[in-house]
């Protein structure tokens, strides 16, 4: 059986967006899209991982494929509860009105529907995909209440007597909006309202909503935010919100942060912990395949970060690195070290202003009170993409957790007040560099 340790990694071809993050009976669950013929995007269904403790995944067979009409071409995205001993199963159910003559896991020219669906299994690990599914929410024909083509990705969580979903969706391919949803059973939903907001995009992916530390905070992905000509133009962002559930009303800030900076990140979930600590993960966006010579997973392309807690602290939100990761380290690397590159490892810094580390040509550096990154020299000279990163100005000190990898780079910034992380190609040498 195929193990990954502490980054969940495609099992071979292609991995995107997470779906159905949940500690169920013991086990924390990792549903993800899989394209399971080749490195590329295509027809998604969800593969499937577990883990006891958020760092040693295995991969079990694929979870979730289409069988019915309804989601003939793809099981997009979603979430995942526990009712009543089960895991319920809440996806984004796709339908293509013509197919690509050359690629029949594309749609032609952009035309398909999407509904929402169901499946519900007795254990987590067994699925079945032909009598177990269920279409919950039909494609909408109403503009006014959805689109019929971009609403997707639904999250669900339940609150006293009441289960909620959210949905991302889109006015007129304009604006940014999500949809709500409610229920009394987890099967049976009457629509309850949306937001919109044209500060987020044209089409809002992935979105979720849920309450820590006292507040409410949104997380989604507005798509085309950055039009800088380069690739990813659609993010991954948060802000605090103003929600009230009785009547799911939603109010959202104009402005908001990037979940993360290095702005190869997308598709974040979250659930809470087997101690009651809101997670995160995400999918790490990657330009081109891997080839593994080590286990059986071959060619692949797309990969997770690693677990981070979100919390609010005087009107900010942190993303820390999961405890779990750092008790998997038993030292730390120092600037000067010198350390395998091909195994992961923890760099623990304090910077000053205008000094900074390379990590196998990897630079990092403090400036202008801020932390900045370069990948230039270790990107393969891949064009379109974007080489360079910055946060915004820090409250104070340049205080760094950095986690390495093969192929990510995670750079954690006063604790998580920002974070920066970075999909990398060829790391060169042995030695952690003072700049």
């Amino acid at each position: 059986m195929l193990r990954d340790v502490l980054h969940l990694k495609a099992p071979g071809n292609w991995l995107n967006d997470p779906n159905g993050f949940i500690y169920y009976k013991g086990k924390y669950h990792v549903f993800f899209q899989q394209f399971p013929y080749a490195p590329v995007w295509g027809t998604m269904h969800w593969g499937h991982a577990v883990s006891e403790d958020l760092i040693h995944w295995e991969h079990r067979k694929t979870a979730v494929f289409p069988t019915k009409d309804y989601d003939r071409d793809g099981v997009f995205s979603g979430s995942g509860i526990e009712k009543d001993g089960k895991l319920y199963l809440y996806y984004s159910a796709v339908r293509y009105e013509a197919e690509d003559e050359e690629n029949i896991h594309l749609a032609k020219d952009g035309r398909f529907v999407t509904s929402q669906a169901m499946l519900i299994s007795d254990d987590g690990e067994q699925f079945d995909n032909f009598a177990g599914k269920k279409q919950i929410i039909p494609v909408s024909r109403d503009s006014r209440t959805a689109d019929a083509r971009n609403t997707r990705d639904p999250k669900v969580w339940q609150d006293k007597e009441h289960f909620y979903m959210i949905l991302g969706s889109t006015l007129n391919d304009r604006t940014g909006r999500v949809l709500f949803y409610k229920s009394k059973d987890a099967q049976k939903w009457e629509y309850a309202g949306q937001y919109q907001n044209d500060a987020y995009g044209t089409v809002i992916e992935c979105p979720d909503l849920f309450e820590t530390d006292g507040a409410w905070v949104f997380a989604g992905c507005p798509m085309g935010i950055m039009n800088d000509g380069l690739a990813y133009a659609d993010q991954a962002v948060c802000a605090l919100a103003d929600f009230r559930e009785e009547d799911c009303r939603l109010k959202l800030p104009e402005t908001y942060q990037f979940i993360d900076y290095g702005l190869d990140l997308y598709a974040p979930q979250t659930n809470v912990d087997a101690e009651g600590r809101r997670v995160m993960i995400a999918w790490m966006r990657m330009p081109e395949p891997v080839v593994s010579g080590e286990d059986e997973r071959g060619e692949w392309i797309g990969m997770m970060c690693l677990p981070r807690v979100v919390e609010v602290s005087d009107g900010h939100i942190y993303f820390r690195v999961h405890p779990q990761v750092k008790q998997h380290f038993t030292s730390v690397v120092s600037p000067g070290d010198e350390t395998d590159f091909t195994e992961p490892f923890y760099v623990r810094a304090v910077l000053e202003e205008g000094r900074g580390l390379d990590i196998g040509g990897y630079r990092i550096w403090a400036e202008d009170g801020c932390i900045r990154t370069d990948r230039s020299r270790v990107f393969r000279g891949l064009e379109g993409y974007r080489t360079t990163c910055c946060t915004p100005p820090l409250k104070g000190g340049y205080k760094l957790d950095v986690f390495v990898e093969p192929n990510l780079i995670e750079v954690f910034v006063n604790d998580g007040e920002y974070v920066i992380s970075n999909i990398v190609y060829g790391l060169d040498g042995t030695m952690i560099k003072e700049m």
